[in-house]
């Protein structure tokens, strides 16, 4: 479990892919340069990288990690975007007795949404990100989401698209500052908006096939 506030900006090293599966996809092997994420990992540990709760496999000795990437995070996520030298956002598994500073984040990215725009502020930025309409739903006004690993408070939302500002803290201590748009980013919305959905479904309450479950 995570709560969306970005520990460290680390670099990837290196994502090789696997061999192919007989379906055509393969997996991959990420490897990620971050010293603080590294300082009291250990084999098998879950470490959030722009989003995604990935599973610690190998620990070099040298300030790096190694995750694998399956075929369905390759699907559902960005991270075969990546290249040597990128940045990526990594945040540690909550601890028991740590401060929920951000949201209940599972690391279970929903999709993918696109950078449409981007206005400065004074101190701050303003974004619209585009989203698939069938996760739209589940995002609501001054409600919670993730992008690519961050909690943020939508600030407006549409059928295609929500906003978002972006504070000075945000901008320098993540990734998010650097976003352009055109830029894809990793999204999770709120789960709880997701099993209220689920449950009202079961119930009879929401027509059949509204259901997030899949």
């Amino acid at each position: 479990m995570f709560t969306g506030i970005v520990e460290e900006i680390g670099t990837v090293v290196a994502l090789e892919p696997g061999a192919p599966a007989p379906g055509g996809e393969g997996d991959a092997r990420l490897r990620v340069r971050g010293p603080l994420a590294v300082s009291d990992a250990r084999h098998g540990d879950s470490i959030a990288v722009s989003g995604v709760c990935l599973t610690v496999t190998d620990l070099p000795g040298d300030g790096t990690f190694v995750v694998d990437v399956m075929p369905e995070t390759l699907r559902r996520t960005a991270l075969g975007d990546l290249g040597e030298g990128d940045a990526v956002n990594l945040e540690r598994a909550l601890a028991v007795g740590g401060r929920y500073g951000g949201h209940v984040v599972q690391g279970h990215v929903d999709g993918v949404g696109v950078v449409r725009s981007r206005r400065p502020g004074p101190r701050w930025d303003d974004v619209e990100i585009g989203i698939d309409p069938a996760l739209a739903r589940y995002v609501a006004e001054k409600g919670s989401i993730t992008v690519s690993g961050v909690s943020l408070t939508v600030t407006h939302v549409g059928e295609d698209a929500f906003g978002v500002s972006l504070i000075p803290t945000t901008l320098a201590a993540t990734t998010l500052g650097a976003l352009a748009p055109g830029a894809r980013v990793n999204l999770e919305v709120d789960v709880l908006a997701k099993y209220t959905e689920r449950l009202l479904t079961a119930a009879g309450a929401l027509p059949a096939g509204a259901g997030a479950a899949r």
